[in-house]
């Protein structure tokens, strides 16, 4: 995909409606751990900042939404991945689209990173 979106709201347009209320309620998921967080687009991606670090990324693909917020959170939460039988790598988690998001456990992946910047 080419990056000829700016924002968040352009990218939520590349792709149909259902699919858009999922990125949007992400984006207030995220939104809503601490108000200081700044929207950007990284790697062609919808991304976060904290204190101008990166926080997370995440980004709609046909069947899922993939979501990467850096290596120690996956390694972190990887019993939570395992248990919820969701798809990771060392990068990423897989949000299936034609399930439910894990609202509880993106506030808690937001919140712990937000501590490891906050220790820096």
């Amino acid at each position: 995909m080419k990056n000829t979106f700016t924002n968040f709201n352009e990218y939520f347009l590349l792709f149909p409606e259902d699919v858009q209320l999922k990125l949007e309620i992400i984006r207030k998921t995220i939104h809503s751990q601490n108000p200081d967080l700044e929207e950007y687009i990284g790697y062609q991606m919808p991304a976060f900042k904290y204190k101008n670090k990166p926080l997370l990324y995440f980004a709609a693909y046909k069947k899922h939404i993939g979501f990467y917020p850096l290596p120690d959170v996956l390694k972190e939460f990887e019993n939570d991945f395992i248990e919820r039988k969701f798809r990771y790598s060392k990068g990423a988690v897989q949000f299936p689209l034609n399930e439910e998001l894990p609202l509880d456990l993106i506030e808690k992946m937001v919140i712990f990173r937000i501590s490891e910047i906050d220790k820096i």
